[in-house]
């Protein structure tokens, strides 16, 4: 993907509704998050902006937290194979290798996906783009699934937080 803005003075110029609708999806479908960041303007860099994005999400109550979870599609799952994931999320499962795996190793995704709802009820959550292999990811779902529910929980919201950091990155240059 790439970058929208080429500085920071572009980002804090654009006009509310523009911001919202190019921000929109930084935190997956979930719109407000940019509607609430948007207050913190101007601002210095996409630190910043990311640093907000944290900020809001820190201030979510646990069931809005795993609100925000739901919307964040399986990795190698339904809606990929359908075709129907965000922009932003098919960049990320692409780069990362995840929309041609071999189907013996989707199987095997899909079973410790369906563990790890079945278990925590959202879907495991990783930041794709900070993985160097599926082997990384494969160990690391099958690690976390040893989790208690609130640590699992702060893990997949810190594993939202560096999406949302490379998503911002990505915006701007």
């Amino acid at each position: 993907m790439d970058p929208v803005f080429t500085n920071i003075d572009e980002v804090n110029r654009l006009p509310s509704e523009q911001f919202i609708k190019i921000f929109g999806n930084v935190v997956e479908h979930h719109p407000a998050a940019a509607i609430q960041i948007l207050k913190n303007r101007p601002f210095r860099d996409a630190g910043s902006i990311s640093h907000a994005v944290n900020n809001y999400l820190d201030s979510l109550s646990e069931h809005e937290v795993r609100n925000i979870l739901q919307y964040i599609p399986e990795l190698a799952g339904k809606l990929a194979d359908l075709g129907k994931m965000s922009l932003e999320s098919t960049y990320e499962q692409s780069s990362a290798g995840l929309l041609a795996i071999p189907p013996d190793t989707k199987q095997k995704l899909s079973f410790m996906n369906e563990q790890y709802r079945i278990k925590f009820g959202f879907p495991y959550i990783i930041c794709v783009r900070e993985k160097n292999s599926l082997g990384e990811i494969l160990d690391d779902i099958q690690a976390r699934l040893k989790n208690g529910g609130e640590e699992e929980l702060s893990s997949a919201l810190e594993e939202v937080k560096k999406i949302c950091r490379l998503r911002i990155l990505t915006l701007i240059l």
